[in-house]
């Protein structure tokens, strides 16, 4: 695929402002002294300076090292440490210390764990529930390559939201996460709606500007709304590095309008559209209508 981001020029509306200033000091030291990974940082979000600056962090847990390597993402991948015993308490620390009103735990994926990190997951969110009971809490998950007593040992955990992003349209699906299941994914979304009866929302998200046509969007929102996911987001990919895969389209933001007005219109219930928007983008807001 030819390496169009050296020739697009990066429009105004994707122009963010460095991140500083007392609020977003604080956040960082209180991080730093717990050890504590956020996915702000590793995956470079563009919304760190506004999140960081409201005192929010999306928390990434089980390490830095990611046991795949999709092509798009800035985590760095390879063999990881085992999961630290002590990192759930260190998190339900720093969440107080925070005083969050809501927080979202993501992790790198962990191929190699028997359970894909789940059990660490479970403990993580009930830590925070015993430090802070009144803070909702959202994860977003990886695939734990279609486990459902993984998926089980969350759905205990009884967060609000379980979130597991698709990330691109199914015809760059191979190309982008090339150890990664389309089909398998979308399976997890159905089981994760599946459990609504415990008053736990779906949500998944995706980039676009890897090279996809509008047909490839509408079949990718037509199958998130199939197995009838409730909540998404919509955000703009940006080439962390020369080494990652090139950025094709650069969206104006009237077309992540009409993107949302059409995931809307096929009965999403909450939809986050814009050039920044990433995965946890306004979750407290929409988290507070659970």
């Amino acid at each position: 695929m030819q390496d169009c981001s050296s020739t697009l020029r990066k429009p105004e509306w994707l122009k963010v402002r460095l991140p500083g200033g007392r609020e977003f000091m604080r956040v960082r030291d209180i991080l730093a002294g717990g050890h504590l990974h956020t996915i702000c940082q590793e995956a470079r979000c563009p919304n760190i300076a506004e999140c960081f600056h409201e005192g929010t962090a999306t928390f990434l847990i089980l390490g830095d090292t990611c046991t795949r390597n999709c092509r798009y993402c800035h985590v760095k991948h390879g063999v990881p440490q085992p999961p630290d015993p002590d990192e759930p308490e260190r998190l339900a620390e720093a969440v107080k210390a925070l005083a969050l009103r809501y927080i979202v735990i993501t992790s790198v994926t962990r191929d190699d764990l028997p359970d894909g990190g789940a059990s660490h997951f479970a403990a993580c969110i009930k830590a925070i529930h015993h430090q802070s009971p009144d803070c909702p809490v959202e994860v977003l998950i990886p695939d734990f390559q279609g486990s459902e007593k993984s998926l089980e040992q969350i759905t205990a955990a009884a967060p609000v939201v379980i979130n597991h992003n698709l990330e691109v349209a199914p015809v760059l699906f191979k190309d982008l996460r090339p150890q990664g299941n389309y089909d398998m994914s979308l399976e997890l979304l159905r089981r994760i709606h599946g459990r609504a009866e415990n008053r736990i929302a779906s949500k998944s998200g995706f980039m676009v500007g890897f090279g996809e046509k509008r047909e490839d969007l509408l079949r990718l929102l037509e199958d998130l709304a199939a197995v009838r996911c409730d909540r998404l987001t919509i955000g703009q990919y940006q080439q962390p590095t020369r080494n990652h895969w090139p950025v094709m389209k650069y969206y104006h933001p009237d077309e992540f309008a009409d993107l949302k007005a059409t995931a809307r219109a096929m009965g999403f219930q909450q939809v986050e559209s814009g050039p920044l928007v990433r995965s946890s983008y306004h979750a407290a807001e929409a988290g507070a209508s659970t």
